[in-house]
């Protein structure tokens, strides 16, 4: 049952639909799981270390990016629908690999208008400097955004480095990044000298925007992820469990998780026997069998 099906009944509806590489077009017949389509899409491809394999965030991005797409378009949707008329629906199609298309930032003109191609670039951002990753003296990691030019001159005047700061040529981020390694490097000898903690408070006290580099212990004990009410708590059989809140925060009408869903199992009986008429002993060898 697609849009075309239910339109007659209720023109006014707004029909999402998700898949790995839209609706039409010579791929639509594709079967499309998130990690095929962050790759065609172009993520893995400047995902990684330069001259090694592309690498895969442990996460399936393409699939939240397609979700967050869906959402966005049945909200135009709704507001087309608004705006125009009651009966005015349309469907929202939404691809994977397109979801993860769109994120790509400046990566189509680059190429279009200057022949470059984006290539990995490890922990930094091409044509930005200095960001990055840099170890500490405790081997955890820091990550450092000091590319605007008065927040530069901040981050190496704390690093010590006096001269890359007040060094005309690296005044702005087009010179910086022609002398990206040495900046890199300098700031790399600084942290290997500190401690993770201690090198974030001093760039804290310096205001250059930095920040460790979060596992989920981390988060769960952080004071801030706390005091901005991250987590909640449900019941599943009895015990609680801890899950993420439910984002975007909205002042007036905030969401919350009141019910975590059913049982495995719980409406056999209603599908299985109301709805399509099994007896209970044809269920019962189901179950015995393990089909439910």
């Amino acid at each position: 049952m697609g849009p075309d099906d239910l339109k007659p009944v209720n023109p006014g509806l707004i029909f999402a639909r998700i898949s790995g590489y839209g609706q039409d077009g010579p791929y639509a017949a594709r079967p499309g799981y998130a990690s095929v389509c962050e790759g065609i899409g172009g993520l893995r491809y400047v995902n990684g270390m330069p001259g090694e394999p592309p690498v895969r965030p442990n996460l399936s991005l393409g699939d939240t990016f397609a979700g967050l797409h869906a959402a966005f378009g049945v909200l135009l949707a709704l507001l087309d629908r608004q705006r125009r008329a009651p009966h005015t629906g349309q469907t929202v199609d939404v691809a994977l690999y397109e979801s993860v298309f769109n994120l790509l930032e400046a990566v189509v003109p680059e190429y279009d208008g200057a022949g470059v191609i984006r290539e990995p670039s490890g922990s930094t951002v091409t044509g930005i400097v200095p960001t990055g990753t840099y170890r500490c003296r405790d081997d955890k990691y820091v990550i450092i955004g000091g590319n605007g030019d008065s927040i530069y001159k901040r981050l190496m005047h704390a690093a010590g480095r006096a001269d890359l700061a007040e060094d005309p040529k690296l005044a702005h981020n087009a010179g910086r990044v022609e002398h990206q390694q040495e900046i890199d490097a300098a700031i790399a000898t600084w942290t290997a000298t500190l401690d993770s903690r201690e090198a974030l408070a001093r760039l804290e006290a310096a205001e250059v925007p930095a920040g460790p580099i979060y596992n989920v212990a981390d988060m769960v004990t952080d004071p801030h992820f706390q005091a901005r009410g991250l987590f909640e708590t449900v019941n599943i059989d009895g015990k609680p469990l801890k899950i993420p809140t439910i984002l975007p925060k909205l002042a007036a009408t905030p969401g919350a998780t009141d019910w975590p869903g059913p049982k495995i199992g719980s409406h056999n009986v209603e599908i299985f026997g109301e709805l399509l008429g099994l007896s209970e002993a044809e269920q019962a060898t189901l179950k015995d069998q393990g089909v439910f």
